[in-house]
């Protein structure tokens, strides 16, 4: 029988990766992961073999000898040779047996991602609570800040999930972007989001809605504003394309409308998305009780700005 990742050991707070083999030319497993993942060169997939960092569908080790067999699975770690130093700790806002709720810095990933691995959120918690399950509940992306929840319990995680696809969580942002004086008065914008071409970004196309948001204004900072946003969906990038659509979009975004930075490129760290996650609530399905978390950032924007 085939192994899962979970039950595989958790690595400084690492868990497993998968990879499945299709069927291809290949004569060893190391041929495949070489032309699978070009960024990471042979000899560092070498190095994780010999740390016993790669394995087979049932634990075994994989070798740099190790033949190619389609339709099986490989398991490995992740591991970046020079990760960009990021904030080194993010705050815990809540914590029980069942949940844990995250403060996430700017630029931090809530999973691991790309050239971030130890500095993600959710590795950071893995070691700091010890709770080798600990699974995000809800996206949030990496250049926005603000309240993320995670579940403990691996039976349980079902139950909150359901929550998010019947929408019964409620969840607040905040977002600096110009002032625009219609939005004065708070306003449902809805669209039909989908994937751009380029695999990152998202954009909107005619068609039925599938994404809501309502906007209101919460302050006016002379040319510029502060605005709470609603989601009522959670499509990607939904808040950041809502916003560019009523022409008001939100400062510091290096997406939207032009793409400044393609995922992997330095980044400008003085001058983070001017987006927040700020609140959320929801009727915990296990415990009964009323969750209701805000985060205790600010937009510095919305700081440094004083009111016309």
């Amino acid at each position: 029988m085939a192994m899962s990742n979970r039950l595989l050991p958790v690595l400084d707070g690492v868990s497993a990766s998968r990879v499945a083999l299709p069927a291809g030319p290949w004569l060893t497993v190391i041929d495949f992961l070489c032309e699978r993942f070009p960024h990471v060169d042979r000899l560092q997939w070498q190095e994780r073999m010999a740390q016993n960092k790669v394995l087979n569908q049932h634990g075994g080790a994989v070798h740099p000898h190790t033949p190619y067999q389609a339709h099986q699975t490989i398991f490995y770690y992740r591991h970046v040779v020079s990760e960009t130093r990021l904030p080194p700790e993010v705050p815990v806002l809540f914590e029980d047996e069942h949940l844990l709720v995250a403060d996430k810095p700017h630029f931090v990933p809530v999973t691991p991602s790309g050239s971030y691995v130890q500095s993600s959120v959710l590795v950071q918690l893995k070691r700091h609570s010890g709770c080798d399950t600990l699974t995000p509940l809800h996206r949030l992306d990496r250049e926005t800040a603000g309240v993320v929840v995670f579940s403990k319990q691996p039976a349980e995680r079902g139950r909150y999930h359901a929550l998010f696809r019947q929408r019964q969580v409620k969840k607040w942002y905040e977002a600096v972007a110009p002032y625009q004086e219609s939005l004065t008065t708070p306003r449902v914008y809805r669209s039909r989001l989908q994937e751009d071409a380029r695999f990152f970004l998202s954009c909107e196309v005619a068609g039925e809605p599938n994404s809501e948001t309502r906007i209101s204004l919460l302050r006016r900072m002379q040319h510029m504003a502060l605005y709470q946003l609603e989601p009522v969906t959670g499509r990607r990038h939904q808040l950041r394309l809502h916003m560019l659509s009523l022409g008001i979009p939100i400062v510091g975004d290096q997406f939207y409308p032009t793409v400044k930075r393609v995922p992997h490129e330095a980044e400008d760290f003085g001058s983070p998305l001017q987006l927040l996650a700020k609140r959320i609530r929801f009727t915990d399905p296990v415990t009964g009780q009323l969750r209701d978390w805000c985060s205790q950032r600010q937009l510095h924007m919305a700081v440094q700005t004083t009111g016309a």
